[in-house]
């Protein structure tokens, strides 16, 4: 039997306006928001752990959309009335910064509904080991599936590999601490810190590929494990992704998320492109989008299909327009396209058809795809 946190809704994700209720400081670079649902929408953002919502602000004139991973804990369950979030602040980060200096309880942003396939179904009656390969924020969603998991599933166990600079840029240090009071014989955490000397000097330094390899092979044992998560920043990911490669890892019980891309644009930011509606099109893509048809017309294939269809569909949805949260997904029903890149589909997903719009191009000179 499987079990999830709750029922996934069943229509695409779009933005409400909440408000938040509570923001609390996790480090001196990181907050949560708690966020309050109203009744009436209590089945749109249903959950399952491990999604994400996006939120939607204007910062500096800019509409600017970025993800973040919906929290919950052994020591913070999520009520169908609240949902937290939490972010760090980043480098040159527009929304994690200004959330972090700006937003305060009493506060109205526009959230999307829960979205992402960052996910693992539990099944209460077997005995599974879940191990965690995490980087900084990333511990967000992983903090979700780890605490599931532990509870829905009474024979199972959990380790974490968690890195970061050092102590207190820990996030969630005291939930982190509750998890292990609650299950002191099925949950396993390691902390590996850049800028401290802990007693052992394996965990001091990076969670590279090297590291891992002597920690799963001395510590763990790639072996034991049944379900894999990665998440946080791509060279941590890629060579974790590597090492589970080469020993021959399942692709299927891997699961990973990103939460930064190096050398990539500004995330949020849209390509524009000049439009001579004189001009005979190179493409047409056809778009059903809550219920309705719209025909876009394509200047030039070398343009994402996603900058091409907001000039005619506003609504359509994305956040970080670099192929990591997935919140642009649709699906391929005619024609051929081509990705740049894809951080957040999986194997299944691209040959059933599924894309990212804001990394596809066409290939053929009609395209229809559906995002229902």
């Amino acid at each position: 039997m499987t079990t999830l946190l709750s029922k996934a809704p069943k229509h695409r994700a779009r933005f409400h306006t909440l408000t938040v209720t509570d923001v609390e400081r996790l480090t001196d670079d990181a907050v949560a928001l708690t966020f309050s649902i109203p009744d009436d929408l209590i089945e749109e953002y249903a959950f399952q752990p491990g999604q994400h919502l996006t939120l939607r602000a204007k910062i500096n004139g800019e509409d600017v959309r970025r993800s973040y991973s919906i929290s919950r804990s052994a020591g913070y369950v999520s009520s169908n009335k609240k949902m937290r979030v939490a972010t760090a602040r980043v480098a040159n980060g527009v929304m994690s910064n200004w959330i972090n200096d700006t937003v305060a309880a009493g506060d109205q942003l526009e959230v999307m509904t829960p979205a992402g396939s960052f996910i693992c179904p539990t099944d209460t009656t077997r005995a599974k080991h879940h191990l965690a390969i995490v980087g900084g924020s990333g511990i967000t969603p992983v903090m979700s599936l780890l605490a599931t998991a532990l509870e829905d599933e009474p024979q199972s166990q959990a380790t974490l590999l968690y890195g970061n600079r050092r102590t207190s840029t820990i996030m969630f240090l005291e939930e982190l601490a509750d998890l292990k009071n609650e299950y002191p014989t099925r949950f396993h955490l390691i902390n590996v810190l850049e800028d401290e000397a802990p007693d052992v000097e394996l965990f001091n330094g990076r969670l590279d590929k090297e590291r891992l390899t002597t920690i799963l092979d001395d510590i763990v044992g790639i072996e034991s494990v049944d379900e894999w998560y990665m998440c946080g920043p791509l060279p941590m990911v890629e060579g974790a992704q590597a090492l589970l490669n080469e020993r021959g890892v399942d692709p299927h019980i891997i699961h990973h998320e990103l939460f930064h891309v190096d050398n990539q644009p500004p995330t949020g930011v849209v390509e524009k492109v000049v439009v001579d509606d004189a001009a005979p099109p190179a493409a047409v893509v056809t778009v059903n989008l809550d219920g309705r048809t719209t025909i876009v017309k394509m200047p030039t294939k070398a343009e994402t299909i996603l900058a091409a269809t907001l000039r005619a569909r506003p609504d359509a949805p994305f956040s970080c327009a670099g192929g990591v949260c997935g919140t642009c997904r649709a699906r391929v029903i005619e024609g051929e396209v081509a990705m740049d890149r894809n951080w957040a589909l999986e194997p299944d997903e691209v040959a059933a058809g599924v894309i990212l719009a804001c990394q596809a191009h066409p290939v053929t000179d009609t395209v229809v795809l559906d995002y229902d």
